[in-house]
């Protein structure tokens, strides 16, 4: 076991899943260590994605502590997170900040996984004024609230395949084809986040004067999208776009192998968290995958070093992962942001700290962080990788781009 490992098992031990049952004595400070709250998914629809940023948030605790920790009116403290398990449900999220606020004393939140569960978190955290650094939720619904106590590390969701739409016009020019006669195929959770993208899509759809020829739901149990990729084989759209987490990524990868679905394009969220290289092999082999951060990135910090060293750690410090999910790297975005924003602050009052928070504005690892009054990240852009031969390479915006796009995809 590695010394990141043995580290990272001491900070959630007796303290992870516990849902309602009794929570250890917490005070916003305990001693020389400042508590971190946060009621995540560690079980239901959104568990993998929710373990992702849990061990995201907790390299990151573990890494400053190594540091020496934050240091705040002139004596240094340790950070430790109190979890609790929201079991992906919205209602469970709110009622377990309360929980974490007013039964547990913290004052110090960190966000759930999902859009869902952290605009269900917003208003409690706005109700008690403790600040919130979420890293998970990226619905534009949480940002145009007026909410005061929320931050959000990561791009909002109307950017997630934004460039995929740019790149499929571009290659169309290309090969002497309108952009606008581009069928477009598309199925979405019918979630925040999912229904977010879409908005996003079709806005960048209108540009170019783009029309969708299917435009599905996906069911709640995100198990089953075969009746919509039925209609995809018959149209034969020039590109599908797919929006479900890392279910419904799994189940999309699974049934268009199954199904021999063959589309030129397709561009889908939550890949490398759903690992659907490591499930499908060769056949996962073109998709297009939005993503907050990529290992090649050019972003470094005093923390981790290089996006490439973190992703170095992540893996050695996490068995089982042969990709870093960009939800763990925004997790530990998230973890430093609170760090500095403490020193900045040189206060544990709530109400300086988030007034810090506010004027966040540096460079990590996993790219800068500066907040609108509105608490959305407006320095980080999304990028595009594409999985070419099991690996995922940055294909679009050009400017970040670190190969070309292979076009178009071979059903395999």
């Amino acid at each position: 076991m590695s010394k990141h490992t043995k580290i990272l098992s001491a900070l959630t031990l007796g303290i992870a899943a516990a849902g309602l049952m009794a929570a250890p004595a917490s005070a916003k400070v305990e001693g020389d260590t400042i508590i971190l709250g946060s009621a995540i998914s560690l079980t239901g629809k959104y568990s993998s994605n929710g373990v992702d940023s849990q061990n995201g948030y907790n390299l990151a605790v573990s890494k400053i502590n190594e540091l020496g920790g934050v240091k705040v009116g002139g004596k240094s403290y340790k950070l430790k997170v109190q979890y609790y398990d929201d079991e992906s449900t919205p209602a469970r999220t709110a009622q377990l900040l309360e929980r974490l606020i007013k039964q547990d004393g913290v004052q110090y939140i960190l966000g759930p996984y999902s859009s869902a569960t952290t605009i269900a978190a917003a208003p409690v955290v706005e109700k008690y004024k403790v600040p919130m650094i979420e890293a998970e939720g990226a619905s534009r619904a949480l940002f145009n609230k007026g909410y005061k106590y929320t931050f959000a590390v990561l791009s909002t969701t109307e950017q997630y395949l934004a460039s995929s739409i740019s790149l499929a016009a571009e290659i169309a020019k290309k090969n002497g084809k309108k952009p606008s006669d581009l069928k477009v195929a598309m199925v979405f959770e019918n979630d925040a986040f999912s229904q977010d993208v879409r908005a996003g899509v079709m806005d960048d759809m209108k540009k170019f004067g783009m029309k969708a020829v299917i435009d599905d739901k996906m069911p709640a149990d995100l198990s089953d999208i075969s009746a919509t990729l039925t209609k995809v084989k018959a149209v034969r759209p020039d590109m599908l776009v797919i929006s479900g987490h890392n279910k419904g990524a799994v189940t999309a990868a699974r049934q268009i192998k199954e199904l021999q679905v063959d589309v030129p394009m397709i561009a889908m969220t939550h890949c490398e968290g759903a690992k659907i290289v490591k499930q499908f092999g060769a056949s996962a082999d073109g998709y297009l995958c939005p993503t907050q951060w990529a290992e090649t990135l050019n972003y470094k910090d005093k923390y981790f070093g290089t996006a490439g060293d973190y992703n170095e750690l992540f893996k050695a410090s996490f068995k089982g992962y042969k990709n870093v999910p960009y939800q763990a790297a925004q997790a530990s975005a998230a973890v430093i942001v609170f760090k500095e924003a403490f020193e900045n602050a040189n206060s544990l009052d709530k109400t300086k700290l988030r007034d810090a928070i506010a004027a966040t504005d540096t460079e990590t690892f996993y790219g800068p962080v500066k907040f609108a009054p509105e608490g959305n990240n407006i320095a980080k852009p999304m990028v595009l990788r594409q999985i070419q031969n099991g690996a995922f390479n940055v294909v679009a915006p050009s400017k970040y781009a670190s190969h070309k796009v292979d076009w178009p995809r071979k059903a395999k």
